[in-house]
Formats: structure tokens, C-alpha cells, sequence
């Protein structure tokens, strides 16, 4: 199965990050939930990721107990709408120290997921040899996403060390690369590249570059070595207007145009960006500005979150309300509204 995963990955896909719903009153709505599964399915997605920085961390704390449910529910909701033969991923997003991290790969696997989302912000004073040894006993259990999470939402940062070793990993099947940093993006593609892994699929989580990062042809790996490649997207962003993003894979893929017309779409889509993600306010709506976005096409109940101080930053609102209008072609609008009944449905 490893390999028909690799090359699934490997030919490049959207895979939305899965945004979690929950009532005005924050309990969780299983209906929605599958609605927003049966949405990417059908918008053309090949692959989720559960349980990841878009889903909410808070899911692990007694108090809420929605790792394990949500997960699943996901997971069945996938297996009864794909249709037979149709490749896809599910990632299961993994954090903690070391215990925490297996007991939730573990539970994924059983769960039926393809590979781990290995989030290492729980391990902050860990050296390199240290986090390298707990990436490989979570890979004894699931392939391995490794995951570059920006600093300002959690995450730590690595150095081109750091990549260079975790790409010796056997079970390592990809990489989704978040630092919001053109240096730190730099340091996994060169590891990667000097590896000589071909096998190892490099996924951007910058939403900020999305496209930028998707056409590159990244210069490392020695004379001779052909460009590396950022092939697919494991966003947040694409937690909307999957359907469009869908389409954008297919015109990357196809370089159907100009250099100006890429970075106009390029600087357009970052635009429509940060007003759900609010890097004015160093991201602190961004979860809530997704799940605002989802609510207003009716594919979440609210845009509660398990912590009630997340929320719209002042002035957060009025953004998407400028994108909205502005940015038609990032949306699913007419897609949603025509199927939204059908997915809510039993």
C-alpha cells in the first residue's frame, strides 16, 4: 500500500485541511461534519487531512474527546461516499510527546488512515536526534507526513539538518511545508533534494504563496539533477473553494499560462488569504475566518470554536466581506448551493 500511496501523492494532490463543526453552543455536529466530507469528496479533493491545526487542537482534551470521533466519522463517511477504484489519502494529523503521538497514530490506522500529519510543536526543546527518534517509532506505525508548521500558530523551527535526516526515514512519504518562510521552504526542498529520495512528495502549506510554490522548479540537487517540485497542496485555504482548487492543480499541472497571469492569480489568492487567515492580528482568526467563510455557504452550523476566545479579529468580518466580492473565482458558491441539501442529507 506505501507504494500506491507514494505514487498517489507524488502525481500531486489538493488535500483540504479538515475544518471542524460545531454548533453556536460548541457541541459538535456529526451532520455537518459529513456534509463537509461529502463537499471535498465531490468538489474532486484526493485526499483529507483529521485532526490537523484546522480541525482544532482542543479536540485531544478530555473535555471535548473528539480525536477519536471525529477521525472516525470522517473516516466511514469517506470509505461509503468514494467510489470504487478511486485513489485518495486520508491523513490523520498527529501530535504530542512521544506516548500521545502513538496512541493517536495508532488509533488512525485502526481507523483505516494512509499516513500521519507528524506535528512536532509539542517536543520545542528537543535536539535533532531526539525528534528524529520519535518521528521514526510514530513511522513504525504510519507513513509519515513530516510537517513544517509555521511559529506564529505553534509550530518550532527546523534547519536544513533537520530534513536532511528526516528524509532517511524509510516510512516518510511526504512533506508539508509551512513556515510562511522563503528561507525555511528553501532549507526542506534542498534537503529533500539532496537526499536523492524521488520518492518523498513535497506538498506546500504556505498559503500565502500557494501558486508561487506550485510552479517553482527549485534548482538543488547537484548538476544535472532535475528541479524540485512543491506537487500538491495540504491547505487550510483549500478547506474552501476546493472544488476551484481542484482546477488550479489541473491548470498548474498544464502550465496553460503566461508568468504574469500566474502572479496575478498568484497575488490575488493571497489577497482572498488573509482575510481568512488574519495575518494582521499574526493569525489569530484564522481558524475562525475558514469556519466563517463555510457558515455563510451553509456547510457549518457557526464559526464556534472549542476555545471561545477564538474568534474574528476586529475588522476580520469586513475582510471576507471585501474578498467575497472581490474574488468570485476562489469560490464554490453556485457548487455548494446546488448540492448543499444532498450533503446534509442521511
Amino acid at each position: 500500500m506505501n507504494g500506491d500511496l507514494r505514487r498517489h501523492l507524488g502525481a500531486g494532490q489538493v488535500i483540504p485541511a479538515m475544518p471542524l463543526a460545531l454548533n453556536s453552543d460548541r457541541t459538535w455536529s456529526p451532520q455537518h461534519q459529513r456534509a463537509l466530507v461529502r463537499y471535498y469528496l465531490d468538489a474532486g479533493a484526493g485526499g483529507l487531512a483529521v485532526g490537523v491545526h484546522t480541525t482544532q487542537f482542543e479536540i485531544r482534551e478530555p473535555e471535548h474527546s473528539l480525536y477519536d470521533p471525529v477521525l472516525s466519522l470522517c473516516a466511514e463517511e469517506t470509505r461509503r461516499h468514494l467510489a470504487p477504484g478511486r485513489p485518495f489519502a486520508l491523513v490523520a494529523g498527529v501530535c504530542g510527546a512521544t506516548g500521545q503521538a502513538l496512541r493517536e497514530a495508532a488509533v488512525a490506522r485502526e481507523l483505516g488512515y494512509d499516513a500521519a500529519l507528524l506535528s512536532l510543536s509539542a517536543l520545542r526543546e528537543a535536539s535533532d536526534a531526539e525528534l528524529i527518534a520519535h518521528c521514526r517509532r510514530v513511522g513504525e506505525i504510519l507513513p509519515l507526513f513530516g510537517f513544517y508548521l509555521q511559529p506564529a500558530i505553534g509550530g518550532r523551527s527546523y534547519g536544513y539538518r533537520f530534513w536532511r535526516e528526516f528524509a532517511e526515514i524509510a516510512s516518510a512519504v511526504a512533506i508539508k511545508i509551512a513556515p510562511f518562510d522563503r528561507y525555511a521552504t528553501l532549507d526542506v526542498v534542498r534537503a529533500v533534494a539532496d537526499s536523492g529520495r524521488d520518492d518523498l512528495a513535497l506538498y506546500t502549506g504556505n498559503d500565502d504563496h500557494i501558486i508561487h510554490d506550485l510552479l517553482t522548479p527549485f534548482p538543488f540537487g547537484g548538476p544535472g539533477a532535475p528541479p524540485k517540485r512543491i506537487v500538491g497542496g495540504l491547505l487550510g485555504q483549500w478547506a474552501v473553494g476546493t472544488k476551484r482548487a481542484v482546477a488550479l492543480m489541473d491548470e498548474v499541472k498544464s502550465i496553460s499560462r503566461s508568468a504574469a497571469e500566474w502572479a496575478a492569480l498568484d497575488a490575488g489568492l493571497t489577497d482572498f488569504n488573509a482575510a481568512l487567515f488574519d495575518p494582521t492580528h499574526r493569525f489569530a482568526g484564522c481558524i475562525s475566518g475558514i469556519q466563517e467563510l463555510l457558515r455563510r455557504e451553509g456547510l457549518l452550523p457557526s464559526r464556534a470554536c472549542l476555545d471561545p476566545k477564538e474568534e474574528l479579529s476586529p475588522g476580520q468580518a469586513e475582510e471576507i466581506d471585501r474578498v467575497i466580492a472581490a474574488y468570485p473565482e476562489w469560490q464554490d458558491s453556485g457548487f455548494i448551493a446546488e448540492n448543499l441539501d444532498r450533503w446534509l442529507g442521511k
